[in-house]
């Protein structure tokens, strides 16, 4: 029996959470049994009660406010504990049309996808600004070359993921997830798919970019850093090298300043070469000492997986009588 569980994160979503929850189905192809999440972020209203008097399934409620990272990745722990065998995760204030939840999860279950990324029509979306626009498209871009994948709408929070993937996924961030398992996803080499998905007219401003700057900020932080986790020698070592390189351009003029020019002075370009080979020098061992240590995270991460796997119900278990 396959079970589809889809997952809303909310903090303090009274106002568009019956919206969104009646549009949800309780029937999609390929699957035996839809159930409903919500995970409450430490809401102070009434989202709780709403949740529950439209028959949401499960509730799982956080201590306090901790972030949309957080909420999401307590949604995938407590998902898969309910055994599910596809999880699809959207937003609480209604932005995404429910209608596609089944194009999201029919790569899933054809067995082509381990993670579908539902695409906005970002173009086409008249309440986002030009800024806006471009934003999503540099973060689009730059998450591809980061991951290694095609995903043309990066930042949207309307995807689907089997079982498995969800239990390979960790979430560092406390602002984000959409960036990070991404690029997360992409760097374990996990079959990734986006498919085109329609959007409903705005409800609230959104609660995740305040401003346009701290976004691109955050998001820029959130991708060097998950870069530097999955990467790390390639991101020293080029640093070490353009270090290394200029210290050795430093040093070739003074050398040809002192044997063809004039020999004295010209001081500074030797202290200059002195450090930027040091520094060059040193960035490039660090980077063979991330790379060590990377080999343990991969372990952990190995041995994390397959503690989670054997902690959660499985689909024969589940059909045990």
């Amino acid at each position: 029996m396959k079970k589809l569980v889809i997952q809303i994160p909310c903090y303090n979503e009274e106002a568009t959470l019956s919206d969104t929850l009646a549009a949800l189905p309780r029937n999609v192809k390929g699957v035996d049994l839809v159930e409903w999440l919500v995970i409450d972020d430490g809401s102070t209203d009434r989202t709780v009660e709403i949740a529950r008097s439209a028959g949401v399934d499960h509730v799982v409620s956080l201590s306090c406010h901790q972030g949309l990272a957080k909420a999401f990745a307590a949604g995938l722990d407590a998902a898969i504990k309910a055994g599910a065998d596809v999880i699809v995760n959207t937003d609480a204030d209604n932005q995404y049309d429910a209608r596609d939840i089944p194009s999201l999860v029919s790569p899933i279950l054809q067995g082509r996808a381990e993670i579908v990324v539902g695409a906005r029509p970002i173009e086409e979306i008249a309440h986002f600004s030009f800024a806006k626009k471009l934003l999503q498209k540099a973060g689009s871009w730059v998450v591809r070359h980061a991951s290694a994948t095609s995903v043309p709408d990066a930042p949207s929070g309307f995807r689907a993921m089997s079982r498995d993937a969800a239990m390979q996924l960790s979430v560092f961030s406390e602002y984000t997830y959409t960036l990070e398992t991404l690029i997360q996803a992409g760097q374990k080499g996990m079959a990734i798919e986006a498919v085109p998905v329609r959007i409903n007219p705005p409800t609230r401003p959104s609660k995740l970019v305040k401003s346009a700057p701290t976004y691109v900020f955050r998001s820029a932080v959130t991708i060097l850093r998950i870069f530097v986790t999955y990467r790390p020698f390639r991101f020293f070592a080029t640093l070490g090298a353009l270090s290394f390189l200029l210290g050795l351009s430093a040093g070739l003029r003074f050398l040809y300043i002192f044997l063809f020019g004039n020999g004295t002075g010209h001081v500074q370009s030797v202290i200059l070469s002195a450090l930027l080979l040091g520094t060059g020098f040193l960035l490039i061992l660090a980077g063979f000492l991330a790379d060590l240590i990377s080999v343990n995270r991969k372990l952990l991460e190995r041995i994390d997986y397959r503690l989670r796997k054997a902690e959660s119900p499985g689909r024969h278990d589940r059909e045990k009588p």
